[in-house]
């Protein structure tokens, strides 16, 4: 698949998922994604499967792509950025580390900052839940 496709598709998968859930869960529903893809990545790798390991890497990345790509500059503004560089800074050390003998320790290293990334995310998606829900039943008790 070329660059061009894995980004499309990249797009097109955070597109369809911000669709059919709230952005927040989708962006959580994508780091999980990726998290799952980098596991199999690995162990993959360690079977010396590595073509099939190729291919999860290459999906994880594309996940972390989509992500970079879909950031609101314009209200995110140095968050914005910190998260776009994040997203790459993910996506080269996924790429600079498969197939290296030093790619397990790194493999666990980018999970848990991914895992660390989705849980931040997961924090502020139910922070903003409850932001929405005390803001909808304070209009209910103003009328």
């Amino acid at each position: 698949m070329t660059q061009n496709a894995t980004a499309y598709l990249a797009n097109n998968a955070y597109r369809s998922a911000a669709v059919a859930v709230p952005p927040l869960k989708a962006v959580v529903m994508l780091c999980d994604g990726a998290i799952t893809l980098l596991q199999k990545a690995q162990e993959a790798h360690e079977a010396k499967r590595f073509e099939e390991g190729h291919g999860y890497l290459t999906r994880a990345t594309a996940i972390l792509r989509g992500l970079s790509h879909n950031l609101d500059f314009a209200r995110g503004g140095a968050m914005a950025d910190r998260l776009y560089r994040t997203y790459n800074a993910l996506i080269m050390a996924c790429l600079r580390s498969y197939g290296r003998p030093h790619a397990k320790e790194s493999f666990r290293r980018i999970i848990a900052s991914l895992t660390e990334l989705r849980d931040a995310w997961k924090f502020v998606e139910a922070t903003a839940g409850k932001a929405a829900k005390a803001r909808v039943a304070e209009s209910v008790a103003a009328r």
